[in-house]
């Protein structure tokens, strides 16, 4: 949101703003606030908020004042790339439709026309179910703090089922592998570690040499790479490493013989990042280019770098792998993610398992 923020000064404190109104000419005016560390500068802003919002009852706020203050209150309770996240969704959908309107007058007839405008536009099912939560979960707030009546707490939408993705078929897999193996490089090796052990793209841009262990054969997850939005109201975006999406997705993974040995033959300082050979890392979106345009040099289709690690954990099932131990491998919280999200039979397994079944000798 454009209204507040906080941020890392060059003489090492912390800034905090809030927009308090216009001058006389328009000019638009801010209370600034400084502490040693970010969750000071946090309480200090929230504390003034809180002192202000008592002058006047609660309906009297705008949704705009009421995000403002929540974003205060989660800013030091969630991770900076999730704080970018639901800025973006706020600044973008949110504001635009009820930014202006006071709280006590949004009804949960005006969130279904909301809803129902988000999905005529065009965005995905679980983008527009995503919008929702968010909705839900700042009034929620407001209910908690103020005693106003939530008018979201009722609205449900019925989240459509989203479209299958698409992925490579045995055949185009192999003819994918054999280029790998004819155009050895860092992007391939990355390609190959995805296929191979279906780590997510942000994890595999982040893994650094010493995150792999040649003696105990393994890889470690121990972080992530994202591009997100910075918050001080403009469109500008940054790149940061950071920990994993959830405490399931820090793992450690076996690394199987092929590709130990492909990563021998690049084996660089333990600082340096995989994917670059450098201490400078490779981000997500670059790798992603670089993919389609291997796919289109091998004359393959054009996949998501994430069909990679659907890829794999299909592949692991036909091959008979334990789904909790599967599970596990991609950083799952639970078996049903993997079942339901990452395993794909396709027609000629789905007829193998069929020939499995005769009655009909035994009629």
């Amino acid at each position: 949101m454009d209204n507040f923020n906080i941020y890392l000064r060059k003489d090492g404190r912390w800034e905090g703003r809030i927009s308090i109104g216009r001058d006389e000419n328009g000019k638009r005016r801010f209370k600034y606030f400084f502490a040693r560390t970010r969750d000071e500068t946090a309480e200090k802003m929230t504390a003034f908020l809180t002192a202000n919002a008592v002058e006047k009852p609660p309906c009297a706020l705008t949704f705009s004042q009421l995000t403002k203050e929540w974003f205060l209150c989660i800013s030091c309770k969630v991770k900076e790339s999730t704080l970018a996240n639901y800025d973006m969704k706020t600044v973008k959908h949110l504001l635009p439709e009820f930014g202006d309107r006071h709280i006590c007058s949004i009804k949960k007839e005006d969130i279904y026309a909301f809803i129902r405008r988000k999905q005529q536009s065009g965005l995905s099912p679980r983008y527009v179910s995503d919008l929702l939560v968010l909705l839900k979960t700042i009034f929620k707030f407001a209910a908690n703090t103020y005693a106003v009546a939530d008018p979201a707490k009722s609205v449900r939408i019925v989240r459509k089922k989203a479209a299958p993705i698409l992925l490579l078929d045995t055949l185009q897999q192999d003819k994918l592998y054999s280029y790998l193996a004819a155009h050895r490089d860092l992007t391939t090796l990355g390609i190959a570690l995805s296929a191979g052990t279906g780590i997510r793209i942000g994890e595999l841009c982040a893994l650094q040499w010493g995150d792999i262990d040649f003696q105990k054969r393994t890889l470690t997850v121990r972080k992530t790479i994202q591009r997100i939005r910075c918050r001080d109201g403009g469109r500008r975006t940054k790149i940061i490493i950071t920990s994993p999406k959830s405490d399931s997705s820090r793992r450690e993974i076996p690394v199987p013989d092929f590709l130990l040995a492909m990563l021998r033959d690049f084996r660089s300082r333990e600082e340096d990042f995989v994917l670059s050979g450098s201490e400078k890392p490779v981000e997500p979106r670059t790798m992603q280019y670089r993919f389609g345009r291997i796919l289109k040099n091998a004359d393959l289709p054009s996949v998501h770098f994430h069909a990679l690690r659907h890829i794999f954990a299909s592949a692991c099932v036909r091959l008979g792998f334990d789904v909790k131990a599967l599970s596990e491998l991609l950083g799952h919280s639970g078996v049903e993610i993997t079942l339901n999200s990452y395993v794909h039979s396709s027609l000629e397994q789905k007829r193998k398992y069929m020939d499995l079944v005769r009655p009909a000798e035994r009629l």
